[in-house]
């Protein structure tokens, strides 16, 4: 029972990370076309996380594999149920990957249009998406012993797109964010004031979503049961509020870090929510899957718990090392004249 426990927490955390680190990628794609004024600051936005998007997308594989090795009947049941909702992100994630590396493939305003417009939409539909299936998840998806009764458009109800919002808005500003640390001058200026632009929004759907769901989930049982883990919300909360006032002291390192901060925070918020549960079900509480009715053996669970503690700190070391090598700004003289950039 303490390695479901065990392997749930670090579930969590693979998405938490995911998302802390692809999520500025998604924010930085989705303001790519309207940040940058001509192809030059363009190419400057996409070499902020051009050495870094593909080894983000890691923690997004490790987190389906973990799902795959440590509960399979949750992974086999979330891939039957959210089929077309799962595949729209996987075609909008390798659309994304093209982008980057076609864009630069020939020269023309039409073929760069093209691929600039591409990078905008798929970098929405991941953040979109990932929102509303995570929203689904919170209040339940209408499955018993006879299986789903849903479709791919009841998963666009109304606390499903609100929390489709917040992921879009989440991503938004930690994109901006993060821009404004990795760029210079002007581009730098209007990253800064686009965060600032896109944070009351973010403010107000964080507060539409805390309120509703309550009604609508059953993610504060554990912390009125527990009431020391509102702290984690409360310091989201906090974090979320910090980010303002960094920008305000004109301190934009800062601001990114709360903003990571935030996204750890909000998704372990509702992770912390959904325990035991992995998928609840809306219907019928007894088909809910579980961490201890959809977990793999024992056995299974032991020696993947013996290979994630050799690898993960592995994996976590060479992420900071390539982030440091890769920690300068990024200004127009480094990609002008330089046929290796993107």
């Amino acid at each position: 029972m303490a390695f479901q426990i065990i392997w749930f927490i670090l579930w969590g955390v693979l998405w938490a990370v995911y998302f802390m680190l692809d999520g500025f990628v998604l924010g930085a794609g989705m303001l790519h076309r309207f940040l940058g004024r001509n192809d030059t600051e363009r190419r400057v936005i996409i070499n902020t996380f051009g050495p870094v998007w593909d080894g983000n997308e890691v923690w997004l594989i490790t987190a389906g594999g973990a799902t795959f090795a440590a509960f399979p009947t949750t992974y086999a049941l979330m891939f039957s149920y959210l089929y077309t909702a799962l595949l729209l992100l996987l075609f909008a994630l390798i659309v994304r990957g093209v982008c980057f590396e076609f864009r630069g493939k020939m020269e023309g305003e039409q073929w760069k249009g093209v691929w600039d417009t591409a990078i905008v939409v798929a970098s929405f539909l991941p953040a979109l998406l990932f929102g509303v299936a995570f929203g689904n998840i919170f209040q339940g998806l209408p499955m018993d012993a006879a299986g789903y009764h849903g479709s791919f458009l009841s998963l666009l109800n109304p606390f499903g797109l609100l929390t489709g919002a917040l992921f879009v808005l989440l991503f938004l500003v930690h994109g901006a964010l993060y821009l404004t640390v990795k760029t210079e001058g002007d581009l730098s200026a209007r990253a800064l004031a686009t965060a600032n632009r896109f944070w009351p929004a973010l403010l107000v759907v964080a507060a539409l979503f805390l309120v509703a769901a309550y009604p609508a989930t059953g993610l504060y049982g554990n912390y009125l049961a527990v009431p020391l883990l509102l702290a984690v919300p409360i310091l989201a909360v906090a974090s979320l509020l910090a980010i303002r006032v960094s920008t305000a002291k004109g301190k934009p390192l800062m601001a990114f870090a709360a903003s990571s901060l935030t996204v750890l925070l909000v998704v372990a918020t509702g992770i912390i929510g959904l325990f035991p549960n992995l998928i609840p079900s809306s219907i019928d509480p007894v088909s809910s899957l579980t961490i201890y009715n959809s977990s793999s053996s024992q056995y299974t669970l032991k020696i993947m718990t013996a290979v994630a503690l050799v690898f993960v700190p592995i994996v976590i070391a060479y992420k900071i090392w390539v982030y440091r090598v890769f920690r300068a700004k990024i200004g127009l003289e480094d990609v002008l004249g330089d046929e290796h950039s993107y």
